[in-house]
């Protein structure tokens, strides 16, 4: 009995811990960052958690800003890869030279590349053909690089945070299903609210923001992915959230007649496991010690949004992937109703 009590207390003290360090770090973002709470949110989920982010949203809404200041907290090495029409892979992962080594003979040397960081800011991936989106795969799902058939491991921890404009501007190169795929989150930034904009516009146009503090270490965030794992998940709502990706499949002898008509594509087996574990970081950044059905729903657009691809009876209906969510989280069943 006494060490179910002590586990117990260890396991609220662990809880009271992250909900402290989230407290700190929306404090500390409200230096530079005003409102944007739910993608502040989502970005936490997603860096707690180990899992990638993608970020859309308009030029102008401080997108860049979030990230760089996110990886300063964590005092995590930050770079920033600004993706071009132009850019090559070896911009992005590195590339070999001939060198000349310490007794005078010349060899192939690697040079590293930016990808050889802790945060990777994609800046507008969207911009660069498919080719050189590609060279992010491996080390997005592997983290290592692979370069004349040497492999070199990347740092821990390691996140790439990508931007991209929305695909109905010019210039823009949907990223293929497979690496859609890879990120856990598609988060949508919007402009913000009135209020929020004369906020930004006084703040920036008067005195010098003061410095953000680094408030943890890599070593800290490497222990974070560690806690959500041991964050327990009934089995009801794991199942919950393998039904609700297996629901946006059209074609399957269970899908909804919605999604036969307006789905071309549905959601694979990243989608229910990114939910469940992204669950586990929300209920523990809220406060709570086990995830619930509550926290997949609340994550359930920012995981399915960029998996389900709409076809063109939806289209022509103006029918939208976040109204096909909405239908699939109204026609699932919760468990216990």
């Amino acid at each position: 009995m006494s060490s179910a009590v002590d586990s117990y207390e260890a396991q609220q003290q662990t809880v009271e811990q992250v909900r402290e360090a989230r407290a700190r770090i929306e404090t500390e973002l409200a230096k530079v960052i005003v409102g944007q709470k739910e993608v502040i949110g989502e970005l936490l989920i997603s860096l707690f958690s180990g899992g990638h982010c993608l970020i859309t949203g308009a030029p102008g809404l401080a997108k860049t800003l979030l990230v760089c200041s996110l990886a300063h907290i964590f005092d995590l090495k930050f770079q920033r890869i600004q993706f071009t029409p132009d850019l090559m892979p070896a911009d992005i992962t590195g590339t070999e030279i001939l060198a000349e080594r310490a007794d005078g003979s010349r060899g192939m040397q690697f040079v590293k590349g930016p990808i050889f960081a802790n945060v990777i800011l994609a800046d507008e991936i969207n911009r660069t053909p498919p080719k050189t989106q590609a060279a992010l795969l491996e080390a997005m799902q592997e983290h290592q690089v692979t370069t004349a058939g040497v492999t070199y491991p990347l740092d821990q921890p390691f996140f790439v945070l990508a931007t991209q404009n929305p695909i109905e501007m010019e210039g823009t190169y949907p990223l293929p299903e497979a690496q859609l795929d890879r990120f856990m989150f598609n988060v949508h930034i919007d402009y913000l609210s009135e209020a929020d904009e004369v906020a930004v516009v006084t703040q920036t146009t008067s005195t010098q923001p003061p410095p953000l503090e680094k408030l943890f270490s890599h070593q800290d965030v490497l222990k974070f992915h560690e806690v959500v794992r041991c964050v327990p998940v009934a089995e009801d709502v794991v199942r919950y959230a393998v039904r609700l990706a297996a629901a946006s499949r059209p074609g399957q002898p269970d899908a909804p007649g919605f999604v036969n008509d307006w789905v071309s594509w549905g959601a694979g087996l990243r989608a229910a496991q990114f939910m469940v574990l992204g669950a586990k970081a929300q209920a523990l950044l809220a406060g709570n010690v086990h995830a619930t059905v509550a926290d997949i729903r609340a994550l359930a657009h920012a995981t399915l949004r960029h998996r389900i691809m709409v076809g063109y009876r939806a289209e022509a209906e103006g029918v939208t992937v976040e109204q096909v969510i909405d239908r699939l989280l109204e026609t699932v069943p919760v468990p216990g109703t």
